[in-house]
């Protein structure tokens, strides 16, 4: 008698899941580490890049290497720019913010980016989508308005530009006909970039064997198998589901982070959430003219 198979459908919802909990495990593993280990920023982004690079291209060579013109098409030194900015700034970032604050602003910055490249290419929004951006603006303003409950405001501006790198890298990846050697070569191509960052933070560099495991498994597990099981999640969504999912990994993050980590769900985080997602479901939910 043969095992019972999964419905298209189902592998679909299965492979999003755990792509969600892959992305929601990266803030987890790098606030874990930069918190509760001696591992610096820098040594942890250039671990994290090293890893993931070296599980894309193992993966690569199990399923027979690259072709002539897929290597061609194997990432690109612009994307590799885009996605070392990200990795650092994330890094750097969360030394001094939570798992789920980190994750709020990371993603809502990320969706305004793609949102916003949208509109400078001429897409036009609907009323619905004009409130919801500004739904979203004002639930981040609010996050970040200097107060008791404000997160640091040089790693809340990091963090920001992290999510901007994201959403370049996110972009220029659309219509590549290997996603996964695409992201394999995007990632060897950054390790220079991260050594030059460890270079530069080389007299802060601390490394210990809990924290070079933390950075290990993010950059292998959630980054980069992570990547490609998001990778092949995406074959069965909609742009507008995909855009909607990854709406939820904040919520796994805050959740995980007071689960995990001790941290404490603000209210003031918990309001700002309810604005930036809202507002952001708003955008990618409604019809665009």
């Amino acid at each position: 008698m043969s095992a019972p198979t999964l419905s298209h459908g189902a592998r679909i919802a299965m492979l999003t899941v755990i792509a969600m909990l892959a992305f929601a495990g990266n803030s987890l593993l790098c606030r874990l580490a930069l918190k509760g280990t001696r591992i610096d920023a820098a040594s942890f982004t250039l671990v994290r890049i090293a890893s993931a690079a070296l599980v894309l291209w193992i993966i690569l060579l199990a399923r027979g290497g690259l072709n002539r013109d897929d290597g061609r098409q194997a990432g690109s030194w612009a994307s590799a720019l885009a996605l070392i900015v990200y990795a650092a700034a994330f890094s750097y970032a969360y030394v001094r913010l939570a798992a789920g604050t980190g994750a709020l602003l990371l993603f809502g910055a990320v969706q305004a980016t793609m949102i916003g490249y949208g509109i400078a290419t001429g897409e036009r929004l609907a009323a619905r989508q004009w409130l919801g951006l500004l739904l979203a603006l004002a639930g981040l303003v609010w996050l970040v308005l200097p107060g008791l409950a404000a997160p640091d405001p040089a790693s809340s501006v990091l963090m920001i530009g992290a999510g901007v790198g994201w959403g370049i890298y996110s972009l220029r990846g659309r219509g590549q006909s290997d996603a996964v050697a695409a992201t394999a070569g995007n990632f060897l191509r950054a390790l220079p970039f991260a050594v030059a960052v460890s270079v530069l933070a080389f007299t802060g560099a601390n490394f210990d064997v809990q924290g070079v495991a933390y950075a290990g498994a993010s950059g292998a597990l959630t980054s980069g198998l992570g990547y490609v099981i998001w990778y092949a999640a995406l074959k069965g969504l909609k742009p507008a589901t995909a855009a909607t999912v990854q709406l939820s990994v904040p919520v796994i993050t805050a959740a995980g982070g007071v689960l995990l980590l001790g941290e404490t769900l603000t209210a003031r985080l918990a309001a700002s959430s309810v604005a930036i997602l809202g507002g952001i479901a708003l955008v990618v939910l409604s019809k665009r003219r």
